[in-house]
């Protein structure tokens, strides 16, 4: 078991777990409440297209469980490809926010990265607080769109 380190955080045993078709509605409900005030503000929420979005991540492989105490509180999407690692659908229920969790967890993702040899590529929604949250862990903007920053995490030097 992964054991999270930081102050809050400190006290959360947490790890992985497999997904499964029944994980679907409870995360894509987790989804929206993470990401609807995000996606209303920039005029992209829509309840089928949520949907869609986290039907599309869910069935591809890399899709993990956060468990805490054995409980599914969120998951994130680890996707190994030639060049780089992918990471996408990273969301926490709210009450383990701001907690040293979150880093915790992407420090181990990005651990895991470096194991491999491979840079960590991602999407964050603009306007989003989340890409402070990656610009604070080494990521830097290589891209953007008209809803969204690419962002990558170099390999260490």
């Amino acid at each position: 078991m992964k054991q999270a380190t930081g102050s809050a955080a400190a006290t959360v045993p947490w790890r992985f777990g497999a997904v499964s078709e029944s994980d679907f509605e409870p995360l894509l409900a987790l989804r929206i409440a993470v990401m609807r005030t995000h996606l209303e503000r920039v005029g992209r929420f829509t309840p089928e297209r949520s949907r869609n979005t986290f039907r599309a991540h869910f069935d591809q492989p890399g899709l993990r469980l956060i468990l805490i105490d054995g409980k599914r509180a969120g998951c994130v999407g680890f996707r190994v490809d030639a060049q780089w690692v992918t990471i996408d659908s990273f969301y926490l229920d709210g009450r383990f926010h701001n907690g040293g969790l979150g880093s915790t967890i992407l420090l181990t993702l990005l651990a895991e990265a470096d194991a491999l040899g491979k840079p960590v590529r991602l999407e964050v929604l603009k306007q989003s607080p989340a890409d402070r949250f990656y610009l604070r862990h080494g990521f830097v903007p290589i891209g953007e769109n008209d809803y969204d920053i690419t962002f990558e995490r170099p390999l260490p030097a």
